[in-house]
C-alpha cells in the first residue's frame, strides 16, 4: 500500500490532474528535458544490461507510446545505477512474433533482469520467452494478465482520457471531429481510446443541444506509422470540413500534423502531451507511461517478481489532459477539473468495450459520415 501511494503521488506531481491541480503541462515538459539529457545508448563495461525494453513495431523515438515508456525505463536506471538497453526487432513496422521473441532472448542472454514490453503485440511472444527464463520480470506494458508469475500487466484506463479529449473538443466549439486510429482495429488501447472519445464528444453535444460530424477510421493504420496514404486520407478529411483529428497511433501523428498544417486544421495528440511536436495540437488524451513504468521497476527490485494486473486511470490520477499547455479558449480549467472529479468519483463511468465501430454504439448525438 505504501509502495501505490508513492506511485500516486509521483504521477501527482507530473499530471496534476485533481480538482485543485489545474494541468501539468509545464511539469510535463520538464520532465520532457530531464529524459533528454539521459542517453539513450548506455555502454555497459561488462556487456551487460540490467533493464532493458524490447519495442513490438515502430520507432523508439516516437514522441509518443514508445518514447514516453523507454524513458521511465532509462530514467529509474540512471536514478537507481542500473545499466540499460533498448532491443528493436528485426524488420521495424513488419516485426513478427518470432523478431520479439528473438529480441526478448537477445536481452535475457544480454543480463536482463528485467525486461519492460510496451504494445499488445508482444503477447505472444511473452508467452514464449517468460517460461525460459522464469527469474526475468517482464513488464507489459499496455498489456494483461497472461497466467505466468513473472509477467505483470498493466494497462490504462484509456477511455477516460479520451472521453476528456472529445468532451473538451466540442466544448471548445468543433462540431466535425476525426479520429484516425492505429492498430487496425485491432489494438485494445487505441479502441478504448476512440470509443471514449466518441463518448465524451456525445455527452457534450448533449449538453450543448447540437448534433456534431464524426469521420472515424482505422485505415492506413496498422503499423502506427506515418505514410503518404494516411495524410492524403486525413487531408481529404480536413477538405471536406473536418475541423478536428484525434491522431491514436505512434508517428501516425506526423501524418496528421501535416495535414492539419496544410489545411489550418487541428490535432489532438495521444499518450502524452504532444503540444511541443506541432502548433495544430489544441490538446492531448494522455496516461503515465513513464512514471508506471518506473513504479513497476520499482517494484520489481524492492519485492521481487511481480504478476497479475495492475490498471490505472482517473482514480490514480494517471490519465488526464494537460491544462497547461492546451490552446482551448473556451472551455475554462475549471470546468475541466469538476468533468475530471465526476470521472474519477464514478459519477460518470465512460464505456470500455472494445468498441472498434461506435456508429454502432447509439451514440445519438454524433452522425457519423465517411
Amino acid at each position: 500500500m505504501k509502495k501505490f501511494l508513492i506511485m500516486l503521488l509521483a504521477m501527482m506531481m507530473v499530471f496534476s490532474f485533481a480538482a485543485c491541480g489545474g494541468g501539468g503541462g509545464e511539469d510535463q515538459a520538464a520532465a520532457g528535458d530531464e529524459f533528454d539529457a539521459i542517453d539513450d545508448n548506455f555502454e555497459s563495461e561488462d556487456g551487460k544490461y540490467q533493464i532493458a525494453m524490447v519495442t513490438d513495431v515502430g520507432q523508439l523515438k516516437d514522441g509518443s507510446f514508445n518514447q514516453f515508456t523507454w524513458n521511465g525505463c532509462k530514467k529509474y536506471a540512471a536514478d537507481n545505477g542500473k545499466s540499460y538497453k533498448y532491443y528493436q526487432p528485426a524488420n521495424g513496422s513488419n516485426a513478427t512474433d518470432d523478431d520479439r521473441i528473438k529480441a526478448m532472448t537477445d536481452a535475457c542472454e544480454a543480463g536482463a533482469e528485467v525486461i519492460v514490453t510496451p504494445g499488445f503485440l508482444q503477447a505472444t511472444a511473452l508467452e514464449a520467452v517468460a517460461d525460459k527464463y522464469p527469474e526475468v520480470q517482464f513488464i507489459f506494458i499496455d498489456g494483461w494478465d497472461i497466467g505466468k508469475p513473472n509477467v505483470l500487466g498493466v494497462s490504462y484506463q484509456e477511455e477516460q482520457a479520451g472521453y476528456l479529449a472529445g468532451y473538451a473538443a466540442v466544448m471548445e466549439g468543433y462540431t466535425k471531429l476525426g479520429f484516425s486510429g492505429g492498430g487496425g482495429g485491432s489494438n485494445p488501447a487505441c479502441i478504448r481510446y476512440g470509443y471514449g472519445y466518441a463518448q465524451g464528444a456525445n455527452d457534450a453535444a448533449g449538453e450543448k443541444g447540437e448534433k456534431i460530424e464524426m469521420r472515424y477510421s482505422w485505415e492506413y493504420g496498422s503499423s502506427f506509422s506515418a505514410s503518404d496514404d494516411l495524410q492524403a486520407m486525413l487531408a481529404g478529411w480536413f477538405n471536406a470540413g473536418t475541423e478536428a483529428i484525434f491522431m491514436c497511433g505512434g508517428t501516425m501523428f506526423d501524418s496528421g500534423a501535416a495535414a492539419a498544417e496544410a489545411a489550418d486544421g487541428a490535432i489532438i495528440g495521444v499518450d502524452v502531451d504532444q503540444s511541443g511536436q506541432s502548433d495544430t495540437v489544441i490538446t492531448s488524451a494522455m496516461k503515465g507511461l513513464a512514471q508506471s513504468v518506473q513504479i513497476s521497476l520499482g517494484d520489481f527490485y524492492d519485492k521481487g517478481l511481480q504478476k497479475g494486473q495492475l490498471v490505472l486511470g482517473a482514480k490514480d490520477d494517471a490519465v488526464g489532459l494537460p491544462v497547461d499547455t492546451w490552446s482551448l479558449a473556451n472551455w475554462s480549467v475549471d470546468d475541466y477539473n469538476a468533468l475530471f472529479e465526476k470521472i474519477k468519483s464514478g459519477e460518470i463511468v465512460v464505456k470500455n468495450d472494445e468498441v472498434a465501430d461506435p456508429s454502432k454504439a447509439g451514440l445519438d448525438n454524433i452522425t457519423f459520415v465517411k
